[in-house]
């Protein structure tokens, strides 16, 4: 696993041990930034959160390509190692905000990030229970752009946001999503 694009192009991840995450494929993560960097065009300065972070890669990714801020939330112990020792490798600690804890328990946000980056368990619908309760608690920007990863055949439908696209990487279905 490595960072794809941008100032830290070509570096490496450590993904967590065990098998309990399941980390983004390269490809997966490429075809995703292509679809994000076609509509949003640029990542200057973007808040950004990273939901079932996981390792951290997309959260890192977004950094790399030139976001100012990421939120990483992650409640699996080898997870936050991996993500921890990521994030001290790029020495982007002052630039990311570490919250060990269940993405459902999360509470009000203190500001709206302007990009949300969902990758949770597949076929789990616990994309579309965060989602719903994200928009509950202010998470979601008028005009942010979700994604939420989930096994090919899985469909993401959550009353308050339209789909903008889907595509299908490996086994992986990609869906940009948009609050309505």
């Amino acid at each position: 696993m490595r960072i794809i694009a941008g100032e830290w192009r070509g570096r490496n991840l450590k993904a967590p041990e065990g098998d309990t995450t399941r980390p983004t494929a390269d490809r997966t993560r490429e075809t995703l930034f292509s679809m994000l960097t076609s509509r949003i065009g640029s990542f200057e300065g973007l808040l950004v959160a990273d939901l079932f972070a996981g390792s951290g890669a997309l959260g890192l990714e977004a950094l790399s390509r030139g976001a100012a801020e990421a939120i990483f939330v992650e409640q699996d112990a080898a997870a936050l190692r991996a993500l921890r020792a990521n994030i001290a490798n790029l020495r982007a600690q002052d630039r990311c905000d570490v919250r060990a804890t269940s993405v459902l328990a999360l509470g009000p946000a203190k500001r709206a990030p302007d990009l949300l980056l969902l990758d949770p368990p597949y076929n789990s619908g616990a994309g579309a229970v965060a989602l719903d309760k994200l928009r509950r608690h202010g998470w979601i920007a008028p005009g942010a752009w979700i994604s939420v990863e989930t096994a090919r055949g899985e469909v993401v439908d959550v009353k308050g946001f339209t789909v903008d696209a889907t595509r299908d990487s490996g086994k992986a279905r990609l869906h940009l999503l948009r609050p309505e």
